[in-house]
């Protein structure tokens, strides 16, 4: 897992519109990346409409945001659309991201065991070195926004 004090990779993957993302466009603002385990569920629409709700507001704080799961670019095209986000989300599909930033594992729910993305934050500060995680059990999906601005 990538810890504090570690710089953000340049290369982050493609977005929806499979164009490359950079981390270096991010220099000179914070950014939270934050990591998520499927478009469409639950919890996930829950947090990328927090952070759509509170985007104005994380953006006068010097925040950009940029989501990250390993759906295909065409589900988070339409995730995006459905739920009206102002940000990129990253397609994952190779792994790579999940796998370099620790966030890719085994999971176990209703029993069952798979291998999955653990929901996880990560703030980069302006020169690109990361400054908080926010771990799983530490994230509360419907006021993320405000756990990010410290309120």
């Amino acid at each position: 897992m990538m810890q504090i004090g570690d710089k953000l990779p340049n290369f982050l993957g493609t977005n929806q519109n499979d164009e490359p993302v950079y981390g270096s466009a991010y220099l000179g603002k914070k950014l939270v990346l934050y990591f998520y385990p499927k478009d469409n569920t639950s919890g996930c629409t829950a947090e990328a409409r927090n952070l759509r709700d509170n985007y104005d507001e994380l953006r006068k704080a010097g925040y950009e945001v940029v989501g990250v799961s390993i759906d295909s670019a065409l589900s988070h095209q339409k995730f995006i659309t459905k739920n009206q986000l102002p940000f990129d989300l990253i397609s994952d599909t190779e792994k790579t991201l999940v796998e370099h930033f620790g966030v890719w594992g085994e999971k176990k729910l209703y029993g069952r065991t798979y291998m999955g993305v653990f929901r996880t934050t990560f703030i980069f500060n302006e020169e690109g070195v990361l400054e908080r995680i926010f771990k799983p059990k530490e994230i509360t999906v419907s006021n993320h926004a405000n756990q990010i601005l410290n309120k």
